[in-house]
């Protein structure tokens, strides 16, 4: 079976073969691949042949990536283009390099998330005293995204990944209510529109989702990450909940991944796994990304766990 089936199948709460594995970002691609994405500068030739040779080098590090770490879906993030027709230019090179081996998929999320600290005081007054401006230019963003997406779809794009964080490890940056006033009729119009283009969709968010999961799960996208232990979410909880309606993703404890004992990360792994695994609908990952610093035995581990426990 392939990455890509297993991927569909865990989305569509079927199960595969294997419990499928991904990471939304591998930023340790120097200390296992010895080799970066590309960056501005090399970005700043007008050469279009520098640009093609620029698009396959990432496009090969992302397949790279995959496959020495058996992932089922492809996130075409962290790389920089100058401009669109670059990008759709690069996911199509992406799916040529790749051979339809796994599902690709990009940034597609237009909601509100947590802004800066400077931002954060901005957009309270702006949500007090200008709602109806806030609430036409979130219209507007979600309009404009469902436009562009046939064009991304068409270069070869399986779907979409929505990455606006909506909540600290205290709970949502907005309360519930001013949550479905603000943000869930919008994620729920860019869920549907996106599936109705044949489109998967992946909400991410960390944080305590808890007093605001059931609207996010009223949206309707296939699969939710991040699962995020850190902010107290129980993935037993969640699956015994909300296992029938949407695909799981994540849950190993990224603070044990930085600084964890080899056991705590294994437990992290095990209570990931076991709790996820049952009856399929379920990608195993961490709970948010392989980031930069992260120690790469820590991965190693993880990764070795999942091998040994990932058949069905």
């Amino acid at each position: 079976m392939q990455p890509r089936d297993r991927a569909i199948l865990a989305l569509t709460l079927q199960q595969p073969d294997v419990v499928p594995h991904f990471e939304l970002e591998m930023q340790l691609t120097q200390e296992y691949f010895g080799r970066s994405f590309s960056t501005p500068d090399e970005w700043k030739t007008e050469s279009i042949s520098e640009r093609r040779r620029l698009l396959e080098r990432d496009a090969r590090l992302f397949v790279d990536i995959a496959d020495k770490f058996d992932y089922c879906v492809i996130f075409y993030s962290g790389v920089i283009r100058p401009d669109q027709d670059s990008y759709v230019e690069g996911i199509r090179v992406l799916r040529e390099i790749d051979g339809g081996k796994h599902l690709l998929m990009a940034h597609g999320d237009t909601t509100l998330g947590i802004p800066d600290g400077e931002g954060m005081l901005k957009l309270v007054f702006r949500l007090h005293d200008h709602r109806d401006a806030v609430l036409a230019d979130e219209q507007a963003k979600v309009d404009r995204a469902l436009e562009h997406a046939p064009k991304l779809l068409d270069a070869g794009l399986d779907g979409f990944i929505l990455c606006s964080d909506y909540c600290f490890n205290s709970g949502p940056f907005l309360s519930p209510s001013m949550f479905a006033d603000f943000i869930t009729p919008f994620l729920k119009q860019l869920v549907a529109g996106y599936k109705s283009l044949g489109a998967y969709v992946i909400k991410h968010t960390d944080g305590q989702i808890m007093p605001i999961l059931d609207q996010i799960l009223e949206t309707g996208p296939h699969g939710l990450h991040s699962l995020d232990p850190m902010a107290g979410v129980d993935i037993a909880q969640i699956k015994a909940a909300y296992g029938d309606r949407i695909c799981l993703i994540g849950n190993v404890n990224c603070a044990l991944m930085q600084t964890g004992t080899d056991e705590e990360i294994l437990e992290s792994c095990r209570y990931a796994m076991e709790h996820g695994k049952p009856g399929g609908g379920y990608i195993f990952s961490t709970s948010n990304v392989i980031f930069k610093g992260m120690p790469r035995r820590s991965y190693d581990l993880m990764m070795d766990y999942y091998r040994a426990n990932r058949d069905y």
